[in-house]
Parts: structure tokens; sequence; C-alpha cells
């Protein structure tokens, strides 16, 4: 493909009866590429060895785990949960492979973990606490109170969450829910919150919706601004269209698959701002503990001293976390991390049971006291140590393949690196203190990857790059193979040979990969080499339920990083924005290429006024409104120059979601 033919594919507007209008906003992820069929290599000796290695390292045999993962089983869920349209998003047999012992293509750490996470099921925790788990990527944590059902973290989609509760409710009753806490903004713990309950009967029955600061601002943000290239980046990091096989996804670390349905959230009516703030909830005592920063900008715990029991939300979970997940994200505070699991450990008290959002229970208070001191000192050691070899003058690169967890940590299973890596986190301390660059001055302005591709195969020649990596290949030298079989791919993407012996070499690390997330990474990067990447973007009207939340400033932050700076450059457009039935006003500007705005009255030398309602708007990001919704509409009306406001919107990129990564 030419370098004018994909620009055409990256940029482009949305149209609608002769109006470009809205938006270029890329949010969560992107549908699939095809079969999914891959022609997987075999594990070769060099895999068979590194796993059989780490088999004997561990005490994968511990049955301890099982056993909790197990206890108070009550129901299982079977067959397919399906979209409104027929779509299956859940297939509850596609894990039935994960049965006996680790076969030669999986790490047999990471088997054991999936293993642990395919235990679907409801389950009771303790008197009046069960989870429902294996829905979705995230738990589903049900309490009851005096009336009914409080819901903890409504799963990741309204497809998902409803077929949940519904599941619940056939062996605990029919009961309302009174109650609904949404531990923090990541969507896979909020999304789904239409299909527990509805803005009506939140607002009709005063039910409390509870959450902690900042968590709206987060929760609508964080898909807004990067969340086309963090979507399609998610593809990799949680599998989304490898085959569900013993070559394929086997776990996203944190739980199964996560089911890509329509995602909403509820504002919450009641908020934690304290440290530390004693509720009731439907007759239930809580004690919310606010805990920011760390794995998520807007977080919170919590305990039940009735039940003796701690929630660890995503703060901790039976898996070494991100400081920095692959998909993208704002880096995390490894320090503060681990300050927050000391203030869990001094407020422990006499708890019994820890359960999270994520992974099986613990039971017992020393294995929960040693449980969450062992994930205490994984973060704080990962991050001094990685400080005092930074200081030392040490690269990123140089700390990651130097730095590895004393045997008193990396033996406790629950606490391995299935989800998070310790060399990317040991990166992500580095750019929290430093930023991108390792000081040194070639890595200050480096060559793009295309351009220095073709230079490394214009000085040693692709038959050479490619015998070379065929005998580094073959001695299992798959790092050193991969990089100079990407500097092949990326200067000529038509490189056959080049792209399916990175497929093989990335199919053999994915299957020694310990952490999920690497697996998912490098397996699909072997399935778009051999299949090319994704023919489709995302159904933005599946985020119709959250768009209607999100704050209109954010949408017009969003549509400002869409701008064509070179296509900008000399133009000046001044338009106002006018949302009927908010009574919300905006004045937009074009000036040296940039676009700002302002909350205002409409500007009498705009070139033109766009007067439309906020629904109507919402349907246009979400890419669902027709030519009835907007030009033959009566909530749409243009005055001024239409042509001018074509002119405007034509300069915002619309990206696809499909673009390359393992090739461009």
């Amino acid at each position: 493909m030419s370098g004018v033919a994909r620009l055409r594919q990256r940029r482009g507007v949305f149209v609608r009866g002769g109006l470009s209008v809205l938006l270029a906003l890329g949010l969560g992820a992107c549908s699939g590429n095809g079969s999914g069929l891959t022609a997987s290599a075999d594990a070769s000796a060099t895999v068979l060895q590194a796993n059989a290695e780490m088999a004997k390292r561990l005490n994968l045999a511990d049955p301890q785990a099982m056993e909790d993962a197990k206890r108070g089983f009550i129901a299982k869920p079977s067959g397919q949960i399906k979209s409104a349209d027929g779509t299956v998003v859940k297939d509850f047999d596609a894990y039935g492979f994960l049965d006996g012992a680790a076969p030669a293509t999986v790490n047999p750490s990471l088997w054991r973990h999936a293993q642990l996470n395919a235990q679907a099921g409801l389950f009771k925790v303790t008197d009046g606490v069960y989870q429902l788990r294996g829905f979705d990527m995230a738990n589903m944590t049900i309490i009851e109170g005096k009336t009914g059902l409080i819901v903890v973290d409504p799963l990741s989609s309204k497809e998902s969450s409803t077929f949940a509760l519904d599941f619940a409710r056939k062996h605990l009753g029919n009961k309302p829910v009174t109650g609904l806490v949404m531990t923090h903004a990541h969507a896979d713990h909020f999304g789904g919150a239409l299909g527990v309950i509805t803005s009506e009967e939140v607002q009709t029955r005063k039910v409390p919706v509870v959450a902690s600061y900042g968590f709206m601002e987060e929760a609508t943000s964080e898909n807004i601004m990067a969340g086309n290239a963090m979507g399609r980046r998610s593809m990799y990091q949680f599998g989304k269209n490898l085959p569900r096989s013993a070559k394929g996804n086997v776990d996203t670390g944190l739980g199964k698959d996560m089911v890509y349905g329509a995602i909403g959230i509820l504002p919450p009516n009641w908020i934690i701002v304290k440290s530390t703030q004693p509720m009731q909830i439907d007759g239930v005592d809580f004690v919310f503990h606010n805990v920011p920063g760390a794995e998520c900008p807007a977080e919170l715990t919590f305990s039940m001293p009735g039940k003796k029991l701690y929630n660890g939300a995503e703060n901790l979970t039976q898996t070494m976390h991100n400081l920095l997940p692959i998909r993208g994200a704002k880096v995390r505070d490894a320090l503060l991390w681990s300050r927050y699991l000391q203030q869990a450990l001094d407020e422990l008290g006499d708890t019994e049971i820890y359960i999270a959002q994520h992974n099986q229970p613990i039971w017992g208070n020393q294995r929960i006291r040693e449980f969450i001191t062992v994930h205490r000192d994984v973060y704080k050691y990962t991050h001094d140590q990685t400080v005092r070899l930074m200081n030392q003058g040490l690269t990123p690169r140089e700390i990651a393949d130097k730095i590895t967890l004393p045997e008193s940590l990396s033996r406790h299973l629950g606490a391995r690196g299935y989800y998070g890596d310790l060399r990317h986190n040991v990166k992500a301390v580095c750019q929290f203190y430093l930023g991108f660059y390792d000081g040194n001055p070639a890595n200050l302005n480096p060559l793009p990857p295309a351009e220095s591709g073709k230079r490394f195969m214009d000085l040693i020649g692709p038959d050479k790059a490619l015998a070379a990596a065929q005998a580094a290949y073959a001695k299992g030298d798959f790092r050193w193979a991969a990089e100079l079989l990407n500097h092949a791919v990326m200067a000529d993407g038509g490189n056959k040979a080049a792209r399916d012996l990175l497929a093989k070499t990335y199919d053999q690390m994915g299957y020694m990969a310990e952490a999920a997330t690497w697996r998912n990474a490098y397996l699909t990067g072997a399935m778009e080499l051999r299949e090319g990447p994704p023919t489709k973007g995302i159904d933005k009207a599946n985020l119709i339920g959250m768009l209607q939340q999100v704050p209109t400033e954010r949408f017009l932050e969003a549509m400002s990083a869409g701008i064509n700076g070179p296509d900008a450059d000399g133009k000046n457009y001044k338009i106002n924005l006018v949302l009927t039935d908010t009574k919300e006003q905006y004045v937009l500007w074009l000036e040296n290429a940039v676009l700002h705005f302002r909350r205002g009255e409409p500007a009498q030398d705009a070139n033109a006024t766009l007067a439309l309602t906020r629904t109507i708007l919402v349907k246009m990001i979400a890419g669902v409104a027709g030519v009835k919704d907007t030009i033959m509409s009566d909530d749409l009306k243009v005055t001024g120059s239409k042509i001018d406001l074509v002119r405007f919107f034509g300069l915002i990129d619309k990206p696809s979601g499909t673009f390359g990564v393992v090739a461009r």
C-alpha cells in the first residue's frame, strides 16, 4: 500500500447528507479480522525446555488456590450471551480445553492460573456475600441487604451484567437492586451499570450509587482522548481476536475474555472523598477507603466489619498488576501502591475473608496478611531496585534485563506476572521519573521504524537479515530474531518470508510467556502478520449509554486533538455550537492550526452556527445518526456558511481503528 493510500485509509470525515460532521473520536476496541485461524507453529525445543524448567522451579501442584476458586460453588453458567442483534459476545464453553496438564504451547505457570480463572459460576463467599466469576473479565460481587441486593461492579457491558444478575436471582431470589458500588473507573467495572439498574430506578427509589471522587471524569475521559490507539492496542493485550485454544487465547491474567457489548454508566450519588469513610447501604455497614492514583486514578476498596471481609477491588488481585498496561494508560505510582497495601495491612484487624473484583478469594487472617505483604513488597521492590539502578546510569532496557524478584517474593504464585510483568513494570517506573528518553543522544531523535528498517536492509540486505534471523530462530534466540525480522518487515511489509518467520518467532515467544498479556500480544502479532490487521473498527453504537454521560468539553477536547495540523495551517474558522436541549453554547475557533473552544454566547462573526440537540450530537459521535436525524431533522439547523462548516469538519481526522501494528 502506498503512503498516500495509507494516509487516505487513516483519515476521513463522517458525512451525512452533504454535511461533514463529527467526529474523529476512536473509542474502545475493534472488531475482528476474519477467521482467527492461524497456521501457528508447534512449540520448539527451546520453548519445551524453558517451560519445563519453570514447572520444576515453581510449586504448581499446590492445591490451595484451586480449593479457594471452587469453594462455595452454587451453580455454573452454560451456553452463550448474545447482543440484541444476535452477535455472540460470550461463549461459556470457549475455554473448555483448559483441563489436565499444561500443553507444550502454554507456559505451565500461566496454564495453572488460566485454570483457576476458568472456574466460572455463582459462589457463596460467606453468609450474605456472593460472587459471579467468569461471566466477564471482572467479578460481580453481590451483597444481600435488608431489602434487596447490593451490586459491586456491574461488569463491562449491559449484556453480561443482565445475564449475570438474572443468573444470580435464580438462586438468591428475585430481589431488587438496592445499592450499586463501582470500585473504579475502568470500563470492565462500570460498563454494565445499565444492565443492573436504570437511571430512572436510581432516582425514583433513591438507590445509592457509590464511587470515589473523580470517578466520572476518569471513567468518561480515559477512552475519549486516546481511545482509538488504546482500543487498537487493547486487542493485543486481551487477545480479543485470537482463537480460544492452547495455541491462542487462554486467559487475560485478570480473568477470561472481556465481553464487548453495550457500555453504559451511572453517575454516582454517594461519593467517597475521605481516606476512610464508613457508610451504611440497605442496612449493611461498609467502611470505604479512597485509594486514588495507584491501579486507577479514581478507585476505592472497602471492608465489611460485620462480615470480617476486605475487598481489595483491583489494587490487590491474584497477579502482579501493571504499572503501565501495554494497551497504554497513565503511568502508575508503584510507591503509592505499596503504601496503600501497607494501610490495608494496618487496618486489616481480624479480617478472615479477602475478595477482589478479579480472581478467587482467600480465607484466613494469616494467609491474607501474607498475601497483602507479598504484593506490597513486589511493588516496593520493583520501585526501589529500579530507582537504584536508574541512579547508577542504567537505561530502562538494561534494568529490565537485570532485575529479578527475590525468591521470597517470586515463589508466591498469587503475585506472579500473569497480567503485569516485572520487565515492563520496571520500564514504567523509569517513565514515571524520567520519561521516554534514556539519556543516550542516539535515542533522542531516532528514525521512525519503517525508515530505520529500510536503512538496515539497505546496509545488510534482506536475504542476509533473513538468514541471520533463521539461524537465531534455530538456536532459540527469539528476541534477536524478532528484532532483525521487525526491521525487515517494517522496511517491506510485502516480504512474505520475513513475515512468516516473524510470525513463527512470535508464536514461540507467546508459548513461553508467563504473562497472559505478553502471550496475547505475541500471538496477536503473529496472527496479523499472517492475516493482516482487522477489517472493521469498533461499533460505536455500543457506546451510546456511556457517551450520554460524557461532558461536552471532553468531546471538544478530542475534536481538537483530531485536527489535521498540516491541512489546517493558514486556515481560520469560527464556529458556534449550540446544544438546544441542554442550553449549552460553545464558540470554536481555529487559530495557528490549533482548535480552541470556550463556553459562552455565540460569536457574531462566526463563519457558521450549528444548532442541534445533544442527543443527536451523541448519535453522530456513535455513528448511528442517519439523514433524518441530522439534515432532515428539525432538531438540527445550520445558519451562516454551510460550505465553511463542511470545510471546518473536513479538517478533523477520523482514524479507522484498524491501523497496522506489526507492519506498516
